[in-house]
């Protein structure tokens, strides 16, 4: 199992949007997630800064799979347009600092 911590950043004066838009995700889209190792997928929203905390069998398989699908292509499109840049799924998770064991 891995677990990830991404973070992506909003355009600023995109906040009530994307809280509106992101309050569910397409079933499709969650469906193939889930089929494809996703566990749990969290986000945490600070000011424009976004956390992703993500529990995933294989993260490059998920990535590999859901790359041409069509309700992620959507979803994504959908997300990009109120971020800060684009969410590079392929950037890896946020180094860790610190764990408490």
């Amino acid at each position: 199992m891995e677990r990830l911590a991404l973070r992506t950043r909003l355009r600023p004066g995109c906040e009530e949007i994307y809280d509106r838009e992101h309050t569910e995700i397409p079933a499709e889209l969650e469906q193939a997630m889930r089929e494809h190792g996703v566990r749990s997928w969290r986000i945490y929203r600070d000011g424009l800064d976004l956390f992703h905390f993500v529990e995933v069998e294989d993260y490059a398989a998920l990535q590999a799979a859901l790359r041409d699908h069509p309700a992620d292509q959507a979803w994504q499109a959908r997300m990009n347009r109120l971020l800060d840049g684009d969410f590079d799924k392929g950037s890896g998770g946020l180094s860790l600092v610190w764990e408490m064991t």
